[in-house]
């Protein structure tokens, strides 16, 4: 099997190279790095001169980019993936976008003969690295069966999400939310908690056995303890899933209060030189309004 790979950012690097560990024939190319292109193509990949040169040499190519625009730019823009199609192409775009912007490419994508499936991921770059990520995927069955065994070089755990184009994003969504608001919880909690004079290590080791505990908890909390705040996914990020997640659910009438709270919150840190941070900065805007620290 020939696979592309478009987009070679924090997440589709390491992503690429677990399928060229796997044995995969990749060829790639990304616009603006070429320094990640060098990284994967002396790992193995053939270097692609566009998305559509890409395109033309693979029987699957996918697309690893920040949001819906991007995705639309490389497969219907200029040299874009639509223009190297070839009969029984297929394309999987792993990228995080808007469950209806989703449909509406894989819609377009089927005018040109593409079969297209939304794949979304979660897990950050450390699970990108070590080929562990969530991936949730929407679309037709039959796609999702050919391609479920390379998918599962990049991820632990695949699931089929719906036969509509757009599934996957939707639980992209609802994982985004519940990720971003437990992280909130937890800059609130352990905030309370330190001003009330309890050191945060002994909170995360009495309550993380018991109900409040969660991944997001084992995972963050520790680096909001050592101040660590090293991007493993990005405020930015976070507030675009987070914008997606609002429209969508403006779209369809469906109260979103945490969210908006939150959002708030990832905006001012933007606002202050944080939208590179990870997003469990967000205990920084807590220590900002409070003027105390959550350190162990």
């Amino acid at each position: 099997m020939k696979v592309g790979f478009v987009g070679l950012g924090v997440m589709g690097r390491p992503m690429c190279k677990n399928l060229l560990k796997a044995g995969y024939e990749v060829t790639a190319y990304v616009p603006h790095s070429k320094e990640a292109l060098d990284d994967v193509v002396s790992c193995g990949a053939a270097r692609g001169m566009s998305n559509a040169d890409v395109a033309a040499k693979s029987d699957v190519v996918i697309t690893m980019v920040p949001n819906s625009p991007q995705v639309r730019e490389a497969i219907f823009g200029a040299d874009g993936i639509a223009e190297g199609a070839h009969e029984g192409l297929d394309l999987i775009d792993m990228s995080s976008i808007a469950p209806l912007e989703s449909r509406d490419i894989a819609e377009d994508c089927a005018k040109k003969g593409i079969h297209m499936m939304d794949a979304p991921v979660s897990g950050g770059e450390p699970k990108a690295i070590d080929g562990t990520l969530s991936i949730m995927c929407g679309g037709p069955k039959a796609l999702f069966d050919k391609y479920k065994k390379l998918l599962e070089v990049m991820g632990g755990s695949v699931v089929h999400c719906g036969e509509v184009n757009g599934a996957g994003n939707t639980v992209k969504l609802a994982n985004q939310i519940i990720v971003a608001v437990n992280i909130a919880a937890c800059a609130e909690a352990y905030s309370l908690s330190t001003m009330a004079g309890v050191e945060p290590e002994k909170v995360f080791e009495a309550i993380r056995g018991g109900l409040a505990g969660s991944a997001v908890m084992n995972a963050k909390v520790p680096m909001m303890m050592d101040g660590n705040f090293q991007p493993g996914f990005r405020v930015d990020l976070q507030i675009k899933d987070l914008n997606n997640a609002l429209d969508t659910g403006h779209g369809l009438g469906s109260p979103l209060l945490l969210t908006s709270a939150v959002q708030e919150m990832l905006q001012w840190l933007h606002n202050n030189g944080e939208g590179s941070s990870d997003h469990s900065a967000i205990l920084k805007f807590y220590e900002h309004i409070t003027g105390t620290e959550v350190r162990r």
